[in-house]
């Protein structure tokens, strides 16, 4: 990439370490889906591919977002905040799951009357989604 034409990436304010969080929202429904990590490589290739790439702090590598489960999330539109600390990811969350529980969002625990309650059902076994061909 020329400088030029990555004077995008540079007005991202990476944190330290060298990440910025990513919030990914559904762009139909408005739903929060999930939130994650990029770096410099996996916002470049989320635009290079228009689908969502991650930095999968587990695995210690780039991680493309559905490469197992199939569940890819095709980019709709992708925004920074007002401190360009922050991304915003809408997309098109191809399966309708976007968390590894099988379920449509990954913030389905709620808060009531001190503890936890699972509001969203699960729409596939993990097991299903996950399993080795």
């Amino acid at each position: 990439m020329s400088a030029q034409a990555e004077a995008w990436l540079d007005a991202v304010r990476w944190d330290e370490r060298g990440f910025v969080p990513v919030v990914t929202q559904d762009a139909a429904s408005g739903r929060v889906l999930t939130l994650a990590w990029m770096n410099r490589a996996a916002l470049a290739e989320t635009i290079r591919s228009g689908r969502a790439v991650y930095w999968s702090r587990s695995r210690g590598r780039l991680w493309r977002k559905g490469e197992e489960s199939g569940h890819v999330q095709n980019v709709v539109e992708l925004r920074i905040d007002c401190d360009a600390d922050a991304i915003l990811l809408r997309v098109e969350q191809v399966g309708g799951i976007a968390c590894h529980t099988g379920r449509e969002r990954c913030f389905y625990l709620k808060l009531e009357d001190g503890r936890w309650v699972e509001t969203d059902p699960v729409l596939k076994d993990p097991a299903e989604i996950y399993s080795k061909k």
